[in-house]
């Protein structure tokens, strides 16, 4: 029998099971994509965070406290350290627009309060440029990472985070 004719020989209510289960697997599988388009899981490779996987809200403004994932200006510096196409970073936002960030002695400070010292020579040994100081502006983040040779706002080859860089906000998963 033709596996139309079969379809058309069940009883009603096997039918209407069998179309009911095809049209929730489709808008499953529409969801999902919808909600993939807006997140993603990312592995991180870089001891500069405690945690090894981040769950990313793509699109979502960072707050402080927040994990920013960003995609690294690109700089001699950096191709050296992560080639020439690097993944991104994920590190902690600790200035947001408005703060106002000084240095002095190496020692960064976001509204007066200090928040991260930079290093004067990379592990490699180059030395490394200070990062920007002033009002953030609207859409730019001051971030860091927790550990000692995280690259990041300290230093001028990465800089502050502004929006277009941006990826989304990171929560720990592992």
């Amino acid at each position: 029998m033709p596996r139309a004719n079969r379809l058309l020989g069940l009883p009603a209510a096997r039918r209407l099971l069998l179309w009911s289960g095809l049209g929730a697997g489709a808008l499953a599988l529409s969801a999902l994509a919808t909600f993939a388009r807006g997140h993603a899981l990312m592995i991180n490779v870089s001891p500069s965070l405690p945690y090894w996987a981040l769950w990313l809200e793509r699109g979502r403004v960072p707050e402080r406290g927040d994990i920013v994932l960003f995609d690294p200006p690109i700089s001699p510096l950096v191709v050296r350290h992560f080639g020439a196409r690097p993944k991104p970073f994920g590190k902690r936002v600790l200035g947001v627009p408005g703060d106002v960030v000084t240095e002095e002695n190496r020692v960064f400070a976001i509204n007066g309060t200090p928040v991260a010292t930079a290093k004067r020579v990379s592990r490699l040994g180059e030395p490394l440029a200070l990062g920007p100081t002033g009002r953030l502006p609207a859409g730019c983040y001051f971030v860091a990472g927790e550990h000692p040779d995280s690259f990041d706002s300290r230093y001028a080859a990465i800089g502050w985070i502004c929006r277009p860089r941006v990826l989304g906000s990171g929560r720990p998963v592992l």
